[in-house]
């Protein structure tokens, strides 16, 4: 397995920025070269899926397959440029649901599906000097240091949402590299389960959060995520957030908390986020 498998990420504004002058200042001086992306070895791994415009599959009771590996999504479009796909709320046998039964002391919450990288923190293989997190992953008998950056007020955000909901982390990258990363970052045991690649629907290029598989009520669920294509196909359950790369003067955690205060006394969340977007 090489490292463009093992984390999902979107690309970084400031590096696309780099290698589009680079490309310019090539055709320039050679004409009959062709264009090329100027990419450094590991410049894959942080690669996304660029199609955001995906459908929902044909309506069955057929078990989606799981996703083989495989690069994930670009830079993702702005919330109102994704189109709204409804797909039939199809319940799994319980055997299938990929979260176990809800514990009598949640049982009266609502459940956050919370996402990891872009969303909470940014990792990369280059050396970052400000580190919060350094974890080592094993790719093909080597052992890789990745960097791992948390986002500004992700513990106090973190602490609120362990006190309002059942909260569950849902990640599309490996285990091998997300597990690591959530034990240091959540040092309050928030999240009640942790889901990553395989728990994915492999939809047409994209790693989908199907939220119909976890095993709660849908008007019960939230997902929060920096990816539209993660959650396209509920996207009437999602509270967007902007990718976060590096902005050490980010408050979007911060500024989400009182909007998640008003979520978790909501007996179902559609009114409540659906008024959100209008606004």
């Amino acid at each position: 397995m090489d490292n463009t498998s093992i984390i999902t990420q979107v690309a970084n504004p400031k590096e696309e920025e780099i290698i589009s002058s680079s490309q310019e200042k090539v055709s320039q001086s050679n004409s009959s070269l062709k264009k090329h992306r100027s990419r450094s070895i590991f410049s894959p791994f942080f690669c996304c899926f660029r199609n955001y415009n995906v459908e929902p599959p044909a309506p069955n009771n057929k078990p989606c397959a799981l996703p083989p590996p495989a690069e994930e999504n670009g830079s993702p479009p702005k919330c109102d440029q994704v189109q709204v796909i409804p797909i039939p709320n199809v319940r799994a046998s319980p055997a299938k649901y990929l979260l176990p039964e809800v514990s009598i002391n949640e049982y009266s919450k609502n459940c956050v599906v919370i996402d990891l990288d872009e969303t909470l923190v940014h990792s990369s293989f280059k050396p970052i000097s400000n580190a919060d997190f350094i974890v080592p992953v094993e790719i093909d008998g080597t052992v890789h240091q990745v960097y791992v950056l948390k986002r500004p007020h992700v513990d106090e955000f973190l602490q609120k949402m362990g006190e309002l909901f059942e909260c569950v982390l849902f990640t599309a990258s490996l285990a091998k590299y997300a597990d690591p990363v959530a034990d240091l970052l959540d040092q309050w045991g928030v999240f009640r389960a942790r889901l990553f690649r395989e728990s994915c629907v492999f939809h047409r290029g994209n790693y989908v959060k199907d939220l119909s598989r976890l095993g709660r009520e849908l008007s019960k669920v939230i997902i929060v995520d920096n990816s539209p294509a993660s959650y396209i196909f509920h996207p009437e359950n999602a509270v967007p957030v902007q990718s976060w790369f590096d902005d050490m003067t980010d408050t979007e955690l911060l500024d989400l908390i009182p909007v998640f205060e008003g979520l978790s006394r909501e007996s179902e969340i559609y009114t409540m986020l659906q008024n959100l977007r209008a606004r």
